[in-house]
C-alpha cells in the first residue's frame, strides 16, 4: 500500500481541544482509519509542525479525502506527502 507522510499544525482551536483532551488525538486516529488510512507511526513534534504521521492509504484520492475532511474541521491545518520508498525510487531512473 503506498506510504504518505502527514504534517499536522493544530490551529489555536485544536491546540485548546487537545489540551483539555488529549486523548481526542487517538480518537481522531480512529476515525482516520474507519476512513481507510491506517497510521503506522505517529510524533509529536517540535517546530514549525506539531505532528508528523506516516500513513498508508490504497491511493492517493483516499488519503486526500481524509486529509481534507481533517482539515475542514478548523482544528488543524495538513500538508499532506507521498513517501517512495528509495528502492522504487532509484529503480524509476532504471
Amino acid at each position: 500500500m503506498p506510504t504518505f507522510i502527514m504534517l499536522s499544525s493544530l490551529t489555536d482551536e485544536g491546540a485548546n481541544t487537545i489540551t483539555q483532551n488529549p486523548e481526542r488525538i487517538k480518537e481522531v486516529n480512529a476515525e482516520v482509519e474507519r476512513l481507510g488510512v491506517k497510521v503506522n507511526t505517529q510524533y509529536a513534534v517540535l517546530g514549525p509542525y506539531d505532528f508528523v504521521s506516516i500513513v498508508e492509504a490504497a491511493d492517493v484520492k483516499t488519503v486526500m479525502k481524509v486529509s481534507a475532511s481533517l482539515a475542514s474541521r478548523g482544528s488543524i491545518k495538513i500538508q499532506t506527502l507521498a513517501a517512495i520508498p528509495i528502492d522504487e525510487f532509484i529503480a524509476g531512473f532504471k
